[in-house]
């Protein structure tokens, strides 16, 4: 099955028929608890709420899935996240998930050296999928919300995660696009770009798995091949990247809130690297949003 929609992406997990354990950090705001009833409706998961159960417990809708819900109890939110991480390392939980809690909270608990859930070498960065209205495949670029400016060994890793989501989903031979704002190693003015070409060795070497890395392109040329052959330039990608590994988090998030924002892109976002998945939504970020999330997460 081709997965070209967030749609098709649900209906794998659903063919599946495999439960992931999702912990849920103080999961009380109800943007939080539909997304968890939307993938407990699917048939996706099982939820293990970390505090706040005083509260949860009262939406009625949770009550039809109670064989599916498990509540751990937690003092505040920080102990909510302490106890959530402690169950992804002891193997217990097979994702987490951001609720009512401040992100550089749950991330304390995430990256503590001796508690947390960061393996000593592994880089966490965010990888983001989107359905863009009119365009024919899903995209998946990196890093909107983690890594400010990615050094060479971040951005190796970047396209490690990207290649690997890919291939779970099924696609062979995913096509990655080293972005810049044109198509020149600039060394003077963006030094990154120097250090593409290595990448693209390291590919060539299936250092990545099966998959193909180009660049220095920009957006244009590494998803459209109007763009590509418009320029009179070519690309292994042939302007049919699935794959974008942008410069830094500005380039990340200023492309993320564009196509939420203007033309109402579907997304989901979730941090890799940890010994988990880990979903951390923003607080503006729908319901729809948040579910979406879960279901990469649970790949």
């Amino acid at each position: 099955m081709s997965i070209t929609t967030f749609n098709h992406l649900v209906e794998l997990l659903v063919r599946r028929g495999q439960r992931r354990r999702l912990a849920v950090v103080n999961g009380i705001d109800d943007h939080t608890q539909r997304a968890v009833e939307m993938a407990l409706d699917e048939g996706i998961v099982n939820i293990i709420f970390v505090g706040g159960k005083k509260i949860i417990s009262r939406n009625q809708a949770m009550a039809h899935y109670h064989s599916h819900i498990e509540y751990v109890p937690a003092d505040n939110p920080d102990d909510a996240a302490r106890r959530a991480v402690a169950l992804c390392r002891e193997g217990k939980a097979d994702m987490l998930m951001k609720g009512r809690i401040n992100t550089d909270n749950l991330l304390r608990a995430v990256l503590n050296k001796e508690t947390g859930m960061l393996p000593k070498g592994n880089v966490l960065t965010q990888i983001t999928m989107t359905e863009v209205p009119g365009f024919d495949r899903l995209l998946i670029f990196t890093d909107s919300a983690v890594i400010p400016f990615p050094t060479q060994e971040q951005r190796v890793a970047q396209v490690r995660y990207v290649a690997n989501a890919w291939h779970i989903m099924g696609v062979e031979e995913p096509r990655i696009a080293l972005i810049h704002c044109s198509e020149k190693v600039d060394e003077r003015h963006f030094p990154y770009t120097a250090g593409y070409k290595d990448i693209i060795a390291m590919a060539q070497r299936g250092d990545f798995g099966k998959c193909i890395v180009d660049g220095p392109l920009d957006i244009g040329t590494a998803v459209s091949p109007q763009a590509l052959a418009t320029k009179g330039l070519s690309s292994p990608l042939e302007g049919r990247a699935d794959g974008l590994i942008l410069p830094n988090i500005e380039v990340g998030n200023v492309l993320h809130k564009t196509l939420s924002t203007f033309i109402h892109a579907r997304m989901a976002s979730v941090l890799q690297g940890a010994m988990t998945p880990v979903v951390l939504p923003s607080r503006g970020d729908s319901a729809e949003s948040k579910f979406l999330s879960i279901a990469l997460a649970a790949l």
